[in-house]
Parts: structure tokens; sequence; C-alpha cells
């Protein structure tokens, strides 16, 4: 590759700031861009009837010839939950360690053959070279093997992005993270870098998955009925311990839900998980052991792991169903749309008699660094420019005060938007304009189909209902043929609002038959006429606002 000088950089977030999850960063070097990390996230509770969220790619779209390379940090769904999306508008080669790699493939398989992609599997030792930059990657630890940090080499500098860290001394194997070659990069210099903000609110150090391992197998020892436990489907750490303490303690695993099914079979094959098959079973063979024998791991069918606990405390779930003996592990953090729902999730389990243990019980810690994890990785880098990543505001906001502490000045920090261009040009970086960012929403096999507009709606359903009118006009002879009608779903029981619904039905009489008399009229006018004098009429009498929805027809 010849040296490029004097590189025009830009660093633009698409996902995955000022949010969880839905990582997408691009990286643009001249006229070359590079794609790191394709998320997704679950849904906000005000996202009804939304299955997950996907980043806007609109940009990239519009620029696809010069997309170069789609590089992948890691295999958890905040960093590849949209790749099979992405590549559906967007033909570019993937990076990815071998693991991740796999992971990737599994999600492209679910949404269908894309047989024109090709895949390519890197490790710590890999150099990828391209006409205006060559790529390396170094290992990091975080609750996934084979996560990687990735490193874009330019003239001016490298542009490294940490991907999803921690620092744990007793990490091992392919948990192991390459200190050396992260304080290498520092020395050699380090233009921009981007980093995981997750935890930087929560000070000191991460606690060590061995401390979660030894709490694990005290509550297996001391657990008197089944075991189970929830957990996102790709954290394969916390799945080798629960395997490692189960045939520690004698007891037999069962694996429940699809994604975590899909996942514990690729670690398997690939050997990132190593599992006694004497201690596996089958979610059908749990009648043929004593409860106290059993240890079930449980999470939805899309890799949320509340699904599956809700389904089984309400009884619904077709093979487990809550008993007053269980105790239920809680072994994640909730992203910020999923807390009200984990903690009803919980009282619902305590009401059933269930014994919950979470995260203040140790059965869990987080896969990212603390305060004091991600300061060290800023004094390893010594970067000239920083972009904290990977967090809600509050959390960028914290990191960019972190790296003031350990003597950064302010202003080469830069907090940046879902859009924003932070570029790099001629020695200094600055905000630079923006590019067009945000949600696609994905509702059953519709992409981006619902919007602002159909969420308003499915609010308004969900908390005043819906009133329907029907009439029937005859335009011959100038009268109401039939109705009008009022139906009500959600909004008040007819039987005991007689009333209402007579007066409703004379106001809606009135305006259609000032309108049916005449030669012409439009039909638009006659329905917002409805709407609105309902919508007073209801409001006053109610102090509710349900959908109105007139149905006018004619014969």
């Amino acid at each position: 590759m010849s040296k490029i000088k004097n590189e025009l950089i830009r660093v633009i977030p698409l996902g995955g700031v000022g949010e969880i999850g839905k990582a997408m960063y691009v990286i643009e070097i001249d006229e070359d861009l590079f794609v790191v990390d394709s998320g997704l996230m679950f849904p906000e509770d005000e996202m009804l009837g939304i299955d997950i969220v996907i980043p806007d790619i609109s940009f990239l779209e519009e620029n696809k010839d010069r997309v170069k390379g789609i590089f992948l940090t890691h295999g958890h769904e905040d960093a590849i939950g949209s790749i099979a999306y992405l590549l559906k508008k967007i033909q570019a080669p993937v990076y990815g360690s071998k693991l991740t790699i796999a992971l990737a493939k599994e999600h492209i398989k679910e949404q269908g053959s894309l047989k024109h992609v090709k895949f390519f599997e890197v490790t710590n030792k890999s150099r990828m070279n391209f006409d205006k930059t060559h790529v390396t990657f170094f290992h990091t630890t975080h609750s996934i093997p084979d996560a990687l940090g990735i490193v874009f080499h330019t003239s001016e500098g490298a542009i490294v992005h940490t991907g999803e860290f921690k620092f744990d001394q007793s990490a091992k194997g392919s948990y192991k993270p390459d200190i050396a070659k992260m304080a290498k990069l520092g020395e050699d210099g380090v233009l921009i870098l981007l980093s995981d903000s997750t935890e930087a609110e929560r000070p000191g150090h991460t606690t060590p998955e061995t401390v979660v391992s030894d709490h694990l197998l005290s509550a297996f020892l001391a657990a008197e009925g089944r075991i189970l436990v929830s957990l996102y489907s790709s954290n394969f750490i916390r799945i080798q311990q629960v395997f490692d303490n189960a045939k520690a303690t004698g007891k037999k695993v069962a694996v429940v839900g699809k994604s975590l099914e899909s996942s514990y079979e690729v670690g398997l094959r690939l050997g990132y998980l190593a599992v006694d098959e004497e201690t596996v079973i089958s979610i059908k063979e749990l009648e043929q052991y004593r409860d106290e024998e059993v240890v079930i791991i449980v999470t939805g069918n899309q890799g949320e792991p509340l699904e599956a606990l809700d389904k089984m405390v309400r009884k619904q779930h077709k093979d487990v169903k809550i008993k007053d003996t269980d105790t239920v592990m809680i072994t994640f953090t909730p992203s910020p749309g999923m807390e009200v729902q984990m903690f009803q999730t919980m009282n619902k389990l305590a009401k059933a008699g269930a014994n919950v243990l979470t995260s203040s019980k140790k059965v869990h810690v987080s896969g990212h660094g603390s305060q004091e994890d991600l300061k060290m990785m800023l004094n390893m880098m010594k970067p000239k420019y920083f972009i904290p990543i990977q967090g809600e505001y509050k959390m960028l906001i914290a990191h960019s005060k972190l790296a003031q502490q350990i003597g950064m000045h302010k202003s080469d920090i830069f907090i940046a938007d879902k859009g924003d261009i932070v570029e790099y040009k001629g020695g200094k970086v600055r905000m630079s304009g923006r590019v067009t960012a945000g949600n696609v929403l994905i509702d059953g096999i519709g992409i981006g189909d619902v919007g602002n507009i159909v969420l308003r709606d499915r609010k308004l359903l969900s908390q005043d209902g819906i009133f329907i009118v029907v009439v029937t006009l005859n335009r011959k002879e100038k009268k109401i043929a039939s109705g009008p009608e009022m139906i009500s779903r959600g909004f008040v029981y007819v039987r005991e609002s007689e009333q209402l619904m007579e007066e409703s039905t004379q106001l809606v009489r009135k305006i259609v038959e000032k309108y049916v008399v005449k030669d012409a009229f439009e039909w638009n006018n006659i329905k917002q006429e409805i709407r609105d004098t309902l919508n007073s009429y209801l409001f006053q009498q109610t102090k509710r606002r349900p959908m109105i929805i007139p149905i006018i027809m004619e014969y």
C-alpha cells in the first residue's frame, strides 16, 4: 500500500450513540467507506408491537459503491443483529473473527440466502490491505469469545475502535486481551479513539468473572428445586459457567429458545463451548429427572432474555411453567427499554414463589469496562482526539469527563449524535455537518413500514381505545339508509353507556343529514366534522380521547 499523505478522514456514527445497542459506525478515508458493526436494539416501551430496531442506512445506500468492507467487532446482537438487512442493500465483504462470522451467518440464514456475500475470518494477527488504509485487529475481553478491536492505519495516525471491552485479569484463552498490542498502538500514535462507554458511570473496575462463577456455584448448591438461568443468547461466558457449575454439582442442563439453541450449537461446533455430553438433556427429558437435578437456560426467540421467562411465569410457555420451588437467575443487565418489563417479570416470579437472584447477588457482572478500565484504555492508547461511543448521552458525557481527568483537553473530545460527521482535515478535527440517520423499525416481516404516525396510532389505541361510526347513505333519495351505528372497542362498555352511545348517534345523525340533502359534498368534510364533534363531546363526557373512525358508505 502506497503511503497517502493528508487524507480526508471522517467518522460518522449511524447508531450506538445516545442509546444502548444498534451499533454502526462509518469510517471514511478519502473516497473509501468502512462500516464497523451492524447491530440491532430491542424496542423501547413506547414502540408498541415493534420486534427490533435497526439503524437507518440511507447514507450507505446513497454511497454503496464506496463501501469497501464491513467489520464486526463481536458476535452479540448489538453488533451483528442487523447484518442481514444491511447486506440486502450493500454488497461488501464482511470481516470478523471465526465465531463472529459464524454467528453472523446464522443471522443471514434466518433472513434467506445471500450467496453473493464474501466473508473473511480474521485474527489479532491479520492485516487487510486497502487502497487508502490497512486494517489490523487486537483481542479484547468481553462476555463473548473472539471479541476484537479494529484499527484503521493512516499516515496521520491510527483510528482505533475498541469494540466492547473490559479488563479482567482472570481472562484466559479466547477471552484474553492483547494488552501489549494496545500499548504498542499508543506508542506508534493514535489519531482518533472510539471507545465503549456503557459503564462509564460505574466507579472502579468491573468485577472479575471468577467472582460470578464462585457465586453461581454457591447458588447451585443452595437451590432446592430447579434452576432457571435467563441470559442473552450470545453470552457465551455465562453459558460456559452454567455448564461448568452444573457438571460440578451433578445437574443436567436443558437449553430453551431458538436463538440460544443456535448460538449454543455454533459455539459447540467451533470449540468455543466445552460441554460434557452427559450434562446436556433436551427439554422433553425434564420429567425424567428430579427438580433439584435440573438447570434450564432460557432466552427469547430474538435473543432477548425476558420473553420466555414471562411466558413461563404466566404458564403460557409450551414446555416450562414456573414452580414455587424454582430458583431463577437473571444474569443480564437490562437495556433502558427493558427495565420496566424486567421488574414486572421479577414481581411475577416472586408472586409465583420463585427465588429470584440478580447481579446484586453476584450471579452476573457487566461485560463492559467500568471507569478505571476506561481510563486504562485511554492511557494506553493516548489518542490525539477522542469520540466516546456505545452508550446513552449521560454515559458519553461521563466518559468524556474521564478523558479530561487523565489530561485530555475538552476541545479534543467529540460527543457525536447519530448522523454527525466528525471530520479530520488540515491537522484539525471539527464537526462538519450531518447525514441521514435514525431508527428503522422492524415489525414482523415489515422493514421500516412502521413509522411515528403508526406508533402514535398504536399508542392512542392502547390508551383510550377506538370508536367506530358506520353510516350508509342513499344519495338518490338524499337520506340515511341505515345507521349511524356506534362500535366501541377499548373505550367504554356499550351496555353500561347507553346514554353516551345514543347521544353520540344523534350528533352524527344531525351532521350526516345536514350534508346528505346537498347535491354535492366532500366526503372528507363530513368525516372530519364527525371526528371533531365526537372528539369534543366524548372528551367532555369521559375525559378520554379514543381514536374515532367514521365509515360512510352509499348505494
